[in-house]
């Protein structure tokens, strides 16, 4: 009788395990690893979520797929940190995404907003990356995104700097947008902001005062702007904030050097936010004829070796890479006429290494 019981109870736990969603399953058109719970479905061809996937997964893969609409199905996977919805068609940040997320990617979409209830209640964000999308106005509420470190919002259709940024930032890209103005107050709230990347924009002369309360700032790049350097009162505050600032800018206003700001008792490597490869003749404009990185390049020729300094710059632990030829919203690439692996791209870069006494 003991021995019967045993049987059944036993019986009863494996139905439970089996019917609980706990089977290590991969879908069929995915790749798994880490017991089943990194899940790569990128490249095929997916216009719904694949079938199979089990709830407990952690991360998940579904870019360069023809993904449109994907509001909640996603809610389930409570265990999720990491989703990577790049290059797909979606039209607006799937609504009830699992609030366990810490790495969210939805770069090369068709989204054109953000609403305040997309990321409302997502306080466990880290990452959030929107580049290369249609977006022309982010809407965010006060005190929420506390964990967010990093927004992308670069290669998207920004007039003017969004207010209300998360305010433990620690590194904004808007780079390649139409920004022509900050509002006053807008960046107040973000002393924890280190890396600001504002290159290749559309600014002519900045507020004011409007940088002052960055304080915790150590990098920001200004070049590729058609500044008005013939305004002198507004461009004589603009460059003697640049030079009084313990930020490294790259890319000077006017071009008065290539690299300006204080670098007190260290050395001072500027880095850049560059493209993706595939970008760079995005919206007519050839990056690597950035007046900006024109002045750097030229500068080179008179430094020694010793001042020079190699950096690795990697597109991110999951980076999706498109061949050089094809634009981001190239058919081709959404209809995978071409064969695109996803890995990690490694780009060696050259940068000027130059030591600047403070003032």
């Amino acid at each position: 009788c003991f021995g019967q019981i045993s049987v059944c109870l036993l019986v009863l736990l494996l139905c439970e395990f089996l019917g609980g969603g706990v089977l290590s399953v991969c879908p069929t058109m995915c790749s798994c690893s880490g017991g089943h719970r990194v899940v790569d479905c990128s490249l095929r061809s997916l216009t719904k979520l694949p079938v199979g996937l089990q709830h407990n997964i952690l991360f998940l893969n579904l870019s360069f797929n023809s993904l449109q609409v994907l509001d909640n199905q996603l809610s389930l996977y409570g265990h999720l940190r990491t989703l990577d919805l790049s290059y797909n068609r979606l039209e607006r940040l799937p609504s009830a995404l699992p609030r366990s997320l810490w790495e969210v990617r939805v770069a090369g979409n068709q989204l054109h907003s953000l609403d305040k209830k997309d990321t409302a209640y997502h306080w466990n964000l880290k990452v959030l990356d929107l580049s290369d999308n249609e977006l022309n106005k982010v809407v965010f509420i006060n005190n929420t995104l506390l964990s967010l470190k990093s927004l992308n919002l670069s290669w998207n259709r920004f007039w003017t700097v969004p207010t209300n940024l998360p305010p433990n930032l620690e590194c904004i890209d808007l780079s390649h947008n139409y920004l022509v103005q900050i509002l006053p107050g807008s960046l107040d709230r973000l002393p924890k902001l280190v890396k600001f990347y504002l290159h290749a924009n559309r600014f002519t002369w900045l507020f004011e005062g409007v940088l002052d309360k960055l304080t915790g700032l150590e990098m920001i790049t200004l070049g590729d702007n058609p500044w008005a350097c013939e305004e002198e009162e507004n461009m004589t505050r603009l460059l003697q904030w640049a030079e009084r600032t313990q930020a490294t800018i790259l890319g000077c206003p006017c071009y008065t050097k290539p690299i300006c700001g204080q670098t007190p008792n260290r050395e001072n490597t500027t880095l850049f936010t560059w493209p993706p490869p595939w970008a760079n003749k995005r919206a007519g404009r050839d990056d690597t004829q950035s007046p900006a990185l024109s002045n750097i390049h030229q500068d080179r020729r008179s430094l020694s070796e010793s001042e020079e300094k190699t950096v690795l710059l990697a597109w991110g632990h999951t980076s999706t890479a498109a061949p050089t030829q094809f634009s981001t919203k190239n058919p081709q690439i959404k209809n995978h006429a071409v064969h695109i692996h996803t890995k990690t791209v490694t780009m060696t870069i050259t940068v000027i290494t130059t030591a600047f006494s403070p003032l």
